[in-house]
């Protein structure tokens, strides 16, 4: 992957935050402030404003992280923005993408997601998808897999994930204020993670 495909996975998942901005929004007021969808539209589209020229891939994905920061309301901001800041740097001056530098990027993005929220699998956020994501990526990369396949076994397993968080009782966010009775929904952190990584699948597969 160059720096055309990164871009084109931000343009992409920001269509596809635009088009489930209501359900992302509706997830989140069962059980936060019910601004998740909004919110995360607002800076995806920001991150696609943002968006530099002749840049490397990842410099690309810095600027895009720094634009959501800056416009994402909530948590969201700072969590989605330190993923695609962490990725970015994990890259450096690489030109091209390969595989093993693709989950070089996505582990950076776990472990900057969990520095800054104090999260783990099992908290009901969007770790419970990234997690078993990056997970899945390294698992089909040691399996010989191509970066499409492995990006592909990341999505599938950020779905299955963010399915998980249903019958979780929250224990980070404003979630976790409702004790049991933030069980019984999805997790619209999870649920977002799960769709910009399917961005990325959808990205890397056009790209074979």
């Amino acid at each position: 992957m160059n720096a055309g495909d990164l871009a084109a996975w931000i343009r992409h998942a920001a269509d596809l935050v635009s088009a489930d901005t209501e359900r992302l929004t509706r997830l989140d007021a069962a059980i936060g402030d019910g601004d998740h969808g909004h919110n995360l539209d607002r800076g995806f589209s920001a991150a696609v404003a943002a968006l530099p020229e002749d840049a490397p891939p990842g410099k690309t994905l810095i600027a895009a992280g720094r634009a959501i920061v800056s416009k994402t309301g909530g948590a969201s901001g700072p969590l989605y923005g330190t993923a695609l800041r962490r990725t970015g740097k994990a890259f450096g001056d690489a030109e091209d993408i390969d595989a093993p530098l693709l989950g070089e990027g996505l582990r950076a993005a776990l472990d900057g997601v969990r520095e800054l929220g104090q999260a783990e699998e099992g908290d009901k956020t969007m770790v419970d998808a990234l997690a078993p994501a990056v997970a899945a990526y390294e698992t089909a990369l040691a399996d010989g897999a191509d970066l499409a396949a492995c990006v592909r076994a990341a999505a599938e397993a950020a779905e299955k994930g963010a399915e998980a968080t249903v019958p979780l009782q929250a224990r980070k966010g404003r979630a976790s204020y409702l004790g049991p009775r933030s069980t019984g929904h999805l997790d619209p952190g999870a649920a977002s993670t799960a769709l910009i990584l399917r961005a990325l699948a959808d990205v890397a597969g056009e790209g074979t």
